[in-house]
């Protein structure tokens, strides 16, 4: 795998907490972002990590922006003291990243939560990210924001429109160039740990829906379910059914 970037990190909940999760955001987005899952955890007693994904948010920038490169980065995140991190959650990019760095590096993780992860991106929906990103770029403001997004908690308006003005924009760029196709549907059917996909509603807009889904339960230790109502944040469009769902899940 490529040589791996030092990724920047922010915390939720006691240091010494007994259990540990890495929060892993997508494409366009930042660390910041994985706030409502890193409250949830650590209301429930974890330490939550979440990182700034390579060109995104305050992390280095490179030249290489492949899945592979993302993978490496955050398989080489690891707790502080070391040992496996008892959950990973990835969200769409970093849903990606994270089935790839799980099924490479065994014992970096005990189990995944993906959240409507970008297993495979056909052309419709790899043509729907770029313009939902050439969007973000355009105007990367406030204002923007909450007028695409009227039902997001203020803290995710404020923190999208901020994660577009630190994102490297060639870099949100590369990872669509670099990534066709975009295909880590071997990783997942490989992986070898508990791994649950929340699911985005289809009706509303997922990027893992139909035959994706039954390639990838192919594999017995991944299950999925589907927040009704939510596109593909499920985390914020709708925050309460997803963080339920998220805890049923975890065995908190």
């Amino acid at each position: 795998m490529p040589s791996p970037l030092l990724l920047p990190r922010l915390a939720w909940g006691a240091a010494a907490a007994p259990r540990r999760a890495l929060l892993v955001h997508g494409l366009g987005s930042n660390g910041a972002l994985m706030w409502r899952y890193g409250v949830t955890l650590a209301d429930a007693g974890w330490h939550a990590t979440a990182v700034d994904l390579r060109g995104h948010g305050t992390a280095p920038r490179a030249l290489d922006y492949t899945l592979a490169a993302y993978a490496a980065d955050v398989a080489a995140t690891t707790p502080d003291g070391g040992g496996p991190w008892d959950l990973v959650v990835g969200h769409s990019l970093g849903g990606a990243a994270t089935t790839v760095a799980a099924a490479r590096h065994v014992g970096w993780t005990r189990r995944l939560v993906l959240v409507d992860p970008a297993i495979h991106l056909v052309p419709h929906d790899r043509d729907v990210v770029r313009e939902s990103q050439e969007r973000s770029f355009a105007d990367p403001g406030v204002a923007a924001v909450r007028a695409e997004h009227p039902t997001w908690h203020e803290h995710d308006i404020e923190l999208k429109a901020l994660s577009a003005q630190q994102a490297s924009r060639w870099a949100v760029e590369q990872t669509s160039e670099q990534n066709d196709p975009w295909d880590v549907r071997r990783d997942a059917v490989r992986l070898a740990i508990p791994t649950h996909v929340i699911a985005a509603d289809p009706t509303v807009y997922s990027i893992f829906k139909g035959e994706l889904v039954h390639e990838v339960l192919a594999n017995p230790l991944v299950s999925v379910s589907v927040v009704a109502g939510a596109g593909h944040s499920p985390h914020r469009d709708k925050p309460e059914a997803t963080m339920a769902e998220f805890l049923s899940r975890i065995h908190v």
